[in-house]
């Protein structure tokens, strides 16, 4: 990565009082810890290893210009981290990433920026990027041609891990738990209902074993649970000791568990269609198990699984499951949830918006999800204050259309009158921590007449007008 040329590139290298966007997302993927080496290749004046080392990660980095002296070294992660956007020349583009990959020994994540980035700049063309006036260049990528370009060069499947942000794993298997626990939902154990003095005595016991059902949906085999031993000690067997769980704690709730991890296990095997399911073998083997014991057979559960896949290229019945949603506001056009409630949609709607997130990964400004009842289409907006402002205002959309995969992007963060949500409480589900706060607002706006024309409430400055005309204001989440 030569400094040499008609552009600038040292000049990209911008200071940070935060983690930048990729380290962060490795950090909240488990990728990036204490217990494995990093490297930041280009890693410019060195804010990002000065935040990794006060979390106490062991790092090193290399970059041409402010440390070249650096050697470049093998560790587990390595992070090219808006490195290829600002290299000019495609073969040294290639070569770079290249370079890093070697570096790599689990996972190299790989970053650039995105066209959806350059609307509104009016900058030179130069090679297959832009001139910008501080003669750095730029290459904005699409999504799918970010995704295409390291594929072809590295020679395997990268997992987008947000826009513009991807994870390159070295061992196939890992890529494969990464990808499953990326649809596994938060569930909480039962707890116990009835008095069972074994179970009382042994809590601490069995809280392990408690633990991986909810997390897997099955008993473990004794090699995955570090006090298998202990607990077949004291109740003969794994099964006896569940059973002992089970008659304390209720059976129903574990078997929704069980159910609800078949669930999550189905979604991740449709998804994962579209990458190319690996072989049976190649599967990690704590997932061979959870087929095995939740589906019977790998055949079972991907015929399963493309049958689910396969509904949602169906608009009628995307449509007739948005309708029959436990949550969310629901319009003629499409139905709204809060990205909390995911979880809660049937599988039917969960497949729908993995979709996109499949291909563009997580987008971490988003708080609301549309999912379009018409076409196949999926919107992620930004409300930045949901919890707070009784009607938020849009800060912006990200669309993925699912025929063309073509992103967009809108912003409204310089709107003198963005749209605003009203009645936030359709968005959330039932265990919502501020959700009778939100229907406890729009009682009192529905009895205040503020609802009866939905043309006069759909932006702020609307909204503001027939507040003055109703002779009423918003304090926090109380009308007065």
């Amino acid at each position: 990565m030569a400094v040499q040329g008609t552009t600038q590139r040292h000049r990209t290298a911008i200071r940070r009082t935060a983690l930048s966007r990729p380290l962060r997302l490795g950090i909240e993927a488990g990728l990036i810890s204490q217990e494995f080496s990093l490297f930041d290749y280009g890693c410019g004046r060195g804010d990002d290893l000065r935040g990794l080392q006060a979390r106490g990660i062991p790092c090193r980095g290399w970059d041409p210009v402010y440390r070249s002296h650096v050697e470049r070294q093998e560790s587990d992660v390595v992070n090219l981290g808006y490195v290829v956007n600002v290299i000019e020349n495609v073969e040294e583009r290639e070569q770079a990433l290249l370079d890093a990959w070697k570096l790599a020994k689990k996972v190299l994540i790989v970053s650039a920026r995105l066209n959806v980035e350059a609307k509104g700049l009016n900058h030179p063309q130069y090679n297959d990027g832009y001139l910008t006036q501080r003669g750095t260049f730029q290459k904005f990528f699409t999504q799918q041609e970010l995704r295409d370009w390291i594929d072809t060069a590295l020679g395997g499947s990268c997992v987008p891990a947000a826009p513009g942000i991807f994870f390159v794993f070295r061992d196939p298997a890992q890529r494969q738990s990464y990808r499953a626990a990326w649809y596994r939902r938060s569930v909480t154990a039962p707890v116990q209902q009835q008095s069972h003095e074994l179970f009382e005595r042994h809590i601490d016991l069995l809280l392990p074993l408690m633990d991986f059902f909810t997390s897997r949906g099955r008993l473990p085999h004794e090699a995955e649970l570090p006090n298998a031993i202990a607990l077949r000690e004291v109740f003969g067997s794994l099964q006896r000791a569940f059973g002992g769980v089970q008659r304390a704690t209720g059976k129903e709730r574990w078997e929704t568990i069980r159910g609800e991890r078949a669930q999550d296990l189905l979604i991740y095997l449709a998804l994962e269609r579209f990458a190319g399911r690996p072989r049976f073998s190649a599967l990690p083997h704590d997932l061979q198990l959870d087929i095995k014991a939740l589906f019977g057979t790998y055949t079972h559960a991907c015929s399963a699984a493309d049958n689910l896949l396969f509904s949602v290229g169906n608009m009628d019945v995307v449509n007739a499951a948005c309708r029959e949603a436990a949550c969310g506001k629901l319009t003629p056009e499409a139905l709204y949830i809060h990205a909390t409630a995911l979880s809660f949609l049937s599988p039917t709607l969960r497949v729908y918006e993995g979709c996109a997130r499949g291909y563009i990964g997580l987008v971490e400004e988003a708080n609301v999800i549309k999912l379009s009842r018409r076409k196949p289409q999926i919107s992620y907006l930004s409300y930045p204050d949901f919890d707070r402002n009784p009607h938020p205002a849009l800060f912006g959309s990200l669309v993925v259309n699912l025929q063309t995969f073509q992103v967009s992007y809108r912003d409204y963060s310089g709107s003198a009158s963005p749209p605003i949500l009203h009645r936030k409480e359709q968005f959330v589900s039932t265990d919502y921590p501020s959700r009778a706060k939100f229907e406890r607002l729009t009682r009192q706006e529905e009895s205040k007449g503020l609802y009866e024309n939905a043309s006069l409430i759909g932006t702020r400055n609307k909204w503001d007008e027939l507040l003055d005309e109703k002779g009423v204001q918003l304090v926090g989440h109380r009308l007065v």
